[in-house]
């Protein structure tokens, strides 16, 4: 007879990957362990291989739970009405929104990547160019008369992805500039080297 998940299964998975979050970004992947992470959950190693195969597993759930937040913020906006050049500072502020308080996961996002299997490598990847697309689609939209090859454009969204990328670096909730007008500003100043 198969094993009965625990009531809190979801919720203890979620701790692990919390912490390995943290771990990860500090310490990186390769310097951090699985007992250091038990130690960090108040567990054992043990109960982590209960919820994680290996190390790797949690690193792919660490960056594809990230990653489907930022999903959600556009698949919010793929059934919204509106200019596109609206959508576009909604989809910046909806990021940014989500970068806040997950500075750990986004910097693990950022330089762990190549740890991952390439098979799960490539849904990130996968995930990860759903969004550019989808910013790139509503630049274009958003200026249609501009001259700009697919190649420039482009350039132009991966550079407003730069602007809010880094955030986790220096952006503090508690400081001068809130995220919503990090986020407008991003997506002016993309938005205005169009028009």
């Amino acid at each position: 007879m198969a094993r009965q998940q625990a009531a809190d299964y979801d919720q203890k998975r979620a701790l692990i990957t919390k912490e390995a979050a943290k771990l990860f970004a500090s310490d990186g992947f390769d310097g951090a362990s699985i007992l250091e992470l038990a130690t960090a959950c108040n567990t054992s190693k043990s109960l982590i291989y209960h919820y994680y195969s290996s190390k790797e597993e949690i690193l792919f759930d660490v960056m594809n739970t990230h990653m489907e937040l930022l999903l959600g913020v556009v698949r919010g906006l793929e059934v919204k009405d509106g200019a596109p050049a609206d959508l576009f500072r909604q989809l910046s502020r909806g990021l940014m929104r989500r970068y806040t308080g997950a500075a750990n996961s986004q910097k693990v996002l950022l330089y762990e990547l190549g740890n991952l299997p390439k098979l799960e490598q490539k849904e990130i990847i996968a995930k990860q160019r759903q969004i550019i697309d989808f910013a790139e689609e509503l630049l274009k939209r958003a200026a249609p008369a501009t001259d700009l090859d697919h190649g420039r454009l482009r350039a132009h969204v991966m550079l407003f992805f730069g602007m809010l990328n880094w955030t986790h670096n220096w952006f503090k909730p508690s400081g001068a500039v809130s995220r919503d007008n990090i986020a407008d500003m991003a997506a002016e100043k993309t938005l205005t080297t169009l028009v």
